[in-house]
């Protein structure tokens, strides 16, 4: 019978394509809402992306840099939050109403193998915790073989959660977030205590890179910043679908991606800047770097805590990500899908090409994800003020607003083309680095994709396009 009444759940959960969820459905409060996303959010991956920032900056700098771009841009992405607790559906649904039927089956489906190489990243950092766990006791594996396998492993175990659905998801984040943020203010603490504060402070970073310019170098390393901070928007806007109240699904939405998440990339700095303090070079693997800062009984708990936590996100990206797809594909299985993601995963993990280029994969991602945020919050804010139609959206018989051109809404797909391509050739090339114009010291490559985005939309809105755009005006009784 649980087995039975858990299984009618997770369905009902899983079929974003077909009903909204319903207020009495919703199960998540506040703080279910803030320790699932947080356990998302505080995945290992925190640390290696604040091992990156630290090398271009001062300490204070660093600090600026982290907190300041995450917050501002992660409050502003997750206003469409307000939409997806109030209707019970997630963004891909809404979505549906800028780029159309067709245009979002393909964006998310895009978006999501994108997404994807962030848990291929999770599972090699859970394959070097436990390599280094296990080396804690005179153990030593062979990297070569073990690395693969046991991040695969990881990828199963989250396989495993997913295909348990968000009830699982939600206990298992009460237990490692806690756990977690218990760990992540020891390791601030630790890093202060290993080396004299005054050697951190007192670090001046290499920008010879840059050419000794230090607001390129600044800039550069926001880059890193907003991109991650873009990372969560596609992924962040599934599960406020699951919470009781809008402002308690914002703010348990915001305060994850916004200060949780920035906190873990910031402790993965302060280790960084640490590590070179001691050592003489900076490292960007938290395993390392907490099994050469700590002592042997804390470098084992952290280690245990680190590499268990990856297993969590493993199992609510596969969810969240999934999810999304299905917004897209509804009549696909969600159980097929997981074990779909499961074998492509793997074989990114194996592969490793996304840890070797890991500022590139998260600024390429966030070039497809900005005009994405940029339209939507306008869409949501501006253009639709708040109102969608659910059955134009759910393509009930006799209401097709949202079909727009054989299923595809060419306002938002030509904005979305734009907005990357003026970026990549004019503004800033993630690929090889190269700044394009002195927009890229304002905004960063990646908050220009979504600001830019975002204007073209509202001006298309000002055109004889509108009538274009609002072509389901005529179903708002629903809402």
């Amino acid at each position: 019978m649980a087995r039975s009444k858990n299984a009618d759940y997770i369905r009902q959960e899983t079929i974003t394509g077909v009903v909204p969820m319903l207020k009495g459905d919703r199960q998540y409060s506040f703080w279910d809402l803030f320790l699932s996303t947080s356990g998302f959010a505080i995945a290992t991956w925190c640390y290696t992306q604040g091992a990156l920032v630290a090398q271009y900056l001062t300490f204070k700098q660093m600090l600026i840099n982290i907190f300041c771009f995450n917050i501002v841009f992660v409050l502003i992405e997750c206003l469409p939050v307000l939409f997806a607790v109030r209707y019970g559906i997630d963004l891909w649904i809404w979505l549906k109403s800028v780029l159309g039927k067709k245009g979002v089956a393909i964006l998310a489906t895009v978006i999501s193998l994108a997404n994807f190489g962030w848990y291929a990243v999770d599972s090699q950092l859970f394959a070097s915790s436990m390599i280094n766990l296990v080396g804690c006791f005179g153990i030593s594996l062979n990297v070569t073989i073990w690395k693969p396998i046991l991040g695969v492993l990881c990828v199963l175990l989250g396989t495993l959660i997913a295909l348990g659905g968000p009830d699982v998801i939600k206990w298992t984040s009460r237990v490692l977030v806690t756990a977690l943020l218990f760990v992540g203010v020891v390791v601030v603490v630790l890093c202060f205590t290993a080396v004299p504060m005054s050697d951190i402070l007192a670090i001046t970073p290499d920008i010879s890179d840059f050419g000794g310019n230090k607001l390129l170098a600044f800039m550069t390393s926001a880059e890193g910043n907003v991109a991650f901070a873009f990372s969560w928007s596609t992924q962040a806007l599934v599960m406020p679908r699951l919470c009781k109240d809008e402002r308690k699904g914002y703010w348990g939405t915001s305060l994850s991606y916004g200060i949780v998440a920035p906190f873990f990339v910031a402790a993965g700095g302060v280790m960084a800047l640490a590590m070179f303090v001691k050592c003489g070079y900076y490292e960007s693997d938290p395993t390392v770097m907490l099994a050469t800062l700590g002592g042997p009984v804390f470098s084992l708990l952290s280690l245990l805590m680190v590499a268990f936590a990856n297993i969590g996100t493993q199992g609510s990206g596969s969810y969240v990500n999934c999810m999304i797809v299905k917004s897209g594909l509804p009549k696909v299985s969600y159980k097929l899908l997981v074990w779909i993601s499961f074998v492509y995963v793997s074989i990114l993990t194996v592969w490793g090409w996304v840890m070797d280029h890991f500022a590139t994969f998260i600024s390429l991602a966030a070039y497809l994800q900005g005009p994405i945020i940029g339209m939507i919050v306008v869409d949501y804010l501006i253009v639709k003020k708040r109102k969608i139609s659910l059955k134009s959206v759910y393509f009930m018989e006799g209401h097709d607003a949202y079909e727009f051109t054989h299923g595809f809404n060419l306002v938002g797909i030509g904005v979305l083309i734009i907005s990357f391509t003026v970026s990549m050739l004019f503004v800033y090339n993630p690929m090889t680095g190269v700044v394009h114009s002195p927009i890229f010291l304002a905004t960063t490559g990646s908050g220009f994709t979504a600001i830019f985005g975002g204007l073209l939309y509202w001006i298309a809105s000002l055109t004889p396009l509108k009538k274009y755009m609002l072509k389901d005006r005529d179903d708002l009784e629903i809402v």
